[in-house]
């Protein structure tokens, strides 16, 4: 069996590869030595991107070849199991796009904001070192391990390769964490685009223009990816141009949607993404989709080199070790290792590894591509988020993301308890940035979202001029509802696909995803359960999926823990035990960190952390017939006691479960090494590829004459 092996370095080769690693040296250099004096926030920008493409060159490299052997010759599930509708060869840009744009959701740009809070610094090391050596080696890895077994969930190959017991555990917690991310991203995309028609008119312009997409390249020209890309950017930049047009026209009216009206047309298009073939709405969307958010990040990082705009946020603030942060409470061990959940590790794109991208690769040797490739890309968003959220006053950050019952409704009040806080910003500066963004208010618009808005607005307009201040702030607006509904699209196939796998070992027809009924049984079910959660938290503040939200970055990470016990079992049964390191340490650090948090979470005695203080203290404040703040009535009282209850609970189960998996995954590892012969692989029998494909975006020179001896090769007539 052959694999394809690195080619040995040029001198030419090791002098660029030397200038990136003194680049990303310097970058590291300045952001850590740096004491009181200004920084650039250009140094993080180079630290990242040098960084990612070391990682890339070398250590991708390493894992895909020398690790995982990834065999070019191997067919793949798109390619043996071809059914036009969930299994299908895709062009490896087109899948990149997919993929990328399936796992860079709400976290990549919400949870570099708001982990600010600690400092720039902090953040900044998680989300670069923890992509390289912990989640783009999920990802991929992930993605290998599926594709070796005909694309299977996440949770069936913990019950096929751990056990039952192992594999109910992983089953269960994946599928319930799975609803609870489906219903925050919901919930975020509903946020931004309620009472927007800019933003609601562009997002709905990219169905018909995906479906366009779809069918150019499945009838009209097959294999015209360049010609298709031409086209659906221009129609993507004249969708985003006439979303303006429509928002101040007599049109304004049609796109302006409630937000219940919204969840209608979600769950609709959810429903509908999930069920229809691949090729004809969700590869084409996100791969559309994929042009603007890559286009917007790199511009923003061209913006940041052109106009250097200085960190103004501390390197590492007071409230990392106090761990009283008005954002969120909690120290910096360990929850800026939760907060920051997508652009460093992120359980949901192992959902994705082993659900859409696994059924639609054409070669084994796109995987680093892929899955080490897009994750590199999501971090790289994240740290553009941080970029964003920490070029701007402090002072203004703070009174953007505190709760208004800390900081009140008045910029007046506003001034004076930031101001205790240590950072300084007056009245007149709080009323003029709302002003400049032309919004009533900034204060307190928590959650992230507008704080990105703001610092892309800050990073543009030194660029372009403060006149089109505005526009880049709706425009940041409008740019993150898209990146969030595109996970969550895919998301729902994939939750489906989960579904029908843990369905399967009941009654085997479910097996096949493509199966019609099982197919619409199962999107029906997922669909009505994340849509539930959203419709109750539309219409009731604290209810529904803003009950679950709190365990948002927990749950997440708690399936990363999943994913790396999967991959770490999966590596020593296939013999590669002198490797299994490679997920084994990420694996301890993801169970030490969110296991430490989970029990914080429960059982601490801060009414801020802990659920069950919480929980207790409102308790008793309804026992004595007093409101207890935020509440602002006993009905809130008991709901917040509910909510308390329902988090505590959930945590607590999820962590126990993720306990389970990780103690029956050692126990696989240990009874494999002392007697190997007892382990048994699910892996599909291997077949003969007839696909020739380039492992990278851009082929080498020994894959474009492979391709041309294979057409010189096809008989003529």
């Amino acid at each position: 069996m052959r694999t394809d092996s690195p080619r040995k370095a040029r001198p030419h080769s090791i002098v660029i590869w030397t200038l990136v690693a003194l680049i990303a040296a310097a970058g590291w250099s300045v952001l850590a030595l740096s004491r009181g004096e200004e920084v650039s926030a250009a140094w993080m920008v180079a630290a990242a991107l040098g960084s990612y493409a070391i990682a890339y060159r070398f250590y991708a490299k390493f894992i895909a070849y020398k690790v995982l052997k990834v065999d070019k010759n191997r067919a793949t599930p798109a390619e043996r199991l071809n059914n036009g509708i969930d299994f299908h060869p895709t062009d490896r840009r087109v899948l990149l796009g997919h993929h990328f744009a399936a796992i860079a959701g709400a976290g990549p740009l919400v949870g570099p904001v708001l982990a600010a809070q600690m400092g720039y610094l902090p953040g900044t090391i998680w989300i670069i070192v923890g992509v390289i050596f912990a989640g783009a080696v999920q990802d991929m890895v992930v993605l290998f391990f599926s594709t070796r077994r005909d694309g299977r969930s996440l949770g069936q190959m913990a019950r096929e390769e751990i056990g039952p017991c192992g594999g109910a555990a992983a089953l269960i917690a994946a599928f319930a964490i799975m609803i609870i991310l489906l219903g925050v991203l919901a919930l975020v995309v509903v946020n931004a685009l309620a009472q927007s028609p800019w933003g609601t008119f562009s997002i709905a312009m990219t169905v018909p223009i995906a479906l366009l997409m779809g069918f150019y390249l499945r009838v009209l020209r097959p294999g015209r990816v360049a010609e298709v890309s031409l086209i659906g950017v221009a129609l993507l930049l004249l969708a985003l141009v006439a979303g303006r047009w429509v928002a101040e026209s007599s049109w304004a009216g049609t796109f302006t949607l409630a937000p219940s009206t919204l969840v209608v047309w979600l769950v609709a298009y959810g429903f509908i993404a999930s069920i229809l073939p691949v090729w004809m709405l969700l590869a084409p969307r996100d791969y559309l989709s994929t042009f603007m958010k890559i286009g917007t990040i790199a511009l923003l990082a061209l913006g940041v080199v052109v106009s250097l705009p200085t960190l103004k946020m501390d390197a590492v603030t007071d409230f990392a070790s106090r761990g009283n942060g008005p954002v969120f409470a909690g120290s910096l061990f360990p929850f800026v290792f939760i907060t920051i959940a997508c652009g460093a590790l992120s359980g949901f794109h192992s959902l994705i590894s082993s659900g859409t991208t696994p059924k639609m690769i054409q070669k084994e040797t796109q995987v680093r591509m892929i899955g080490y490739g897009s994750m590199l890309m999501e971090s790289a968003v994240a740290i553009m988020a941080l970029v964003a959220a920490s070029v701007i006053d402090p002072g203004l950050y703070f009174a953007m993301n505190a709760p208004a019952g800390v900081i009140g409704d008045t910029v007046q009040n506003a001034s004076q308890v930031v101001g205790s806080w240590g950072y300084e910003i007056s009245p007149g500066d709080l009323a003029a940035a709302a002003k400049n963004v032309e919004e009533a208010s900034l204060l307190s618009r928590t959650g992230g979202a507008p704080t990105l808005a703001v610092g892309v607005s800050e990073i543009f307009s030194d660029v372009t001029g403060d006149g089109l201040r505005a526009f880049w702030y709706h425009f940041a607006i409008m740019f993150e509802a898209l990146f969030i509904l595109t996970a969550l699209d895919a998301g729902t196939r994939v939750g489906r696909f989960m579904l029908q796998d843990t369905l399967g070992n009941l009654y085997k027809p479910f097996k096949d995803v493509s199966w019609k009924p099982g197919l619409l049984i199962t999107s029906g079910i997922v669909c009505g359960l994340w849509g539930y959660f959203l419709w109750v938290g539309v219409h009731e503040p604290l209810g529904g999926i803003n009950q679950l939200f709190p365990i948002f970055g927990i749950s997440n990470q708690l399936l990363a823990a999943v994913a790396l016990a999967v991959c770490t079992t999966l590596l020593v049964k296939s013999g590669r035990l002198k490797w299994a390191w490679i997920t084994g340490i990420p694996l301890v650090w993801d169970a030490t960190v969110t296991l430490t948090a989970s029990w914080q979470k429960v059982f601490s005695s801060d009414p801020r952390v802990g659920f069950f203080k919480q929980r207790s203290i409102y308790q008793d404040g309804i026992d004595r017939g007093e409101l207890v703040a935020p509440a602002k009535t006993m009905d809130d009282m008991h709901t917040i006691v509910t909510n308390s209850t329902v988090d505590g609970v959930l945590t607590a189960v999820l962590a126990l479960l993720i306990v389970v998996v990780i103690a029956d995954a050692t126990r696989v590892c240990i009874r494999h090494i002392r007697r190997p012969a007892l382990s048994t692989l699910s892996e599909a029998p291997y077949v003969e590829s007839q696909i020739i494909a380039p492992a990278g975006l851009i082929p080498t020179r020994e894959e474009k004459e492979e391709v041309r001896d294979a057409v010189g090769a096809e008989p003529r007539g």
